[in-house]
């Protein structure tokens, strides 16, 4: 306690500081003398706290802190065995871009579903990632599960028609932080996607999401249902992880259109050759079979070759 002033017989102004040593002031009438009572004050120095919390807190706190003395804690901490280019885009190319609005365009069998794992756990690790949301073709939502489980131990729930029956708050997904949603379900649903539209994700991955198309047609824009979901899923997500093998449609519009669902105001609008250049070299990478290499230079796929057929001349 630091001062004491009294009003007349029945009032007590107490000023007195907390254990952080911030001041506070309060008035105490005669009807609640009872419910206060003297304590003796202890050394500041006593050492006579409880030795179990201090060492849950502490270790805790060396949890939280333990990607500053292994950069890989996610290679480390899970059953896979990554490759060059997955560490490459892991740690060197998605982890450092805070937000991260980024397209993976790696040729098919590169392993995008591992580098998506590394990544989530990494951001888990860091404290940056406590909702995360995967949104798959409805063929691939089991094996997302499965890989996200069995190899990074991250029990992502899919999300299933009893879900949204069922939901004890009306929304199923504020109940689940970590979730898998079929992607047509959803794109196909409009009461599902008010129930999106009113949460925060810190980070969404779309699976297959040149599937989230738009393009020009008649001098007007055509967005798929897909597309539009693609839209929403952009602006509930702090963090938004595009993955495809086939990024391009050999059409300079749509493909605009397409980077438009990470940045907005960059891509508005429709694409002119020889007015507007499309770099993507901050928002996108892609590597073809014929980069992929072991840790010992082993070409992963074996090389793809093209030979001319010969017809014989009667």
């Amino acid at each position: 306690m630091v001062s004491s002033k009294w009003f007349g017989s029945g009032a007590v102004e107490l000023t007195y500081r907390d254990s952080h040593g911030v001041a506070h002031s309060n008035i105490f009438y005669r009807d609640q003398e009872h419910t206060l009572e003297v304590v003796d004050g202890g050394r500041a120095w006593s050492f006579d706290g409880d030795g179990n919390a201090l060492r849950l807190a502490y270790e805790a706190h060396r949890i939280k802190l333990a990607h500053l003395f292994d950069p890989m804690l996610a290679v480390h901490t899970s059953l896979v065995r990554p490759l060059p280019h997955q560490i490459t885009a892991v740690y060197e190319t998605m982890l450092g871009r805070q937000p991260l609005r980024f397209l993976l365009a790696d040729d098919p069998g590169a392993g995008k579903t591992i580098m998506a794992g590394l990544l989530i756990k990494e951001l888990m690790a860091r404290g940056d990632l406590k909702r995360c949301m995967i949104v798959s073709p409805g063929v691939l939502v089991e094996q997302w599960q499965d890989e996200l489980g069995d190899k990074f131990k991250l029990d992502f729930r899919i999300l299933t028609n009893e879900d949204v029956h069922a939901s004890r708050t009306g929304n199923p997904f504020e109940d689940n932080h970590l979730l898998i949603v079929r992607l047509d379900k959803l794109s196909r649903n409009e009461e599902l996607q008010d129930k999106l539209a009113n949460t925060d994700w810190d980070l969404i991955v779309v699976d297959e999401a040149h599937k989230l198309s738009a393009s020009y047609f008649g001098g007007e824009v055509k967005k798929t249902l897909r597309y539009k979901l693609g839209e929403k899923l952009s602006a509930v997500a702090r963090q938004f992880l595009l993955l495809t093998a086939t990024p391009h449609n050999g059409k300079e519009a749509d493909f605009q259109f397409f980077l438009g669902l990470l940045d907005g105001d960059r891509f508005e609008g429709k694409f002119r050759d020889g007015v507007h250049v499309t770099n993507t070299q901050d928002l996108m990478r892609r590597m073809v079979k014929e980069e992929l290499v072991t840790f010992e230079g082993t070409p992963l796929f074996p090389e793809r070759c093209a030979y001319p057929t010969l017809h014989a001349v009667g």
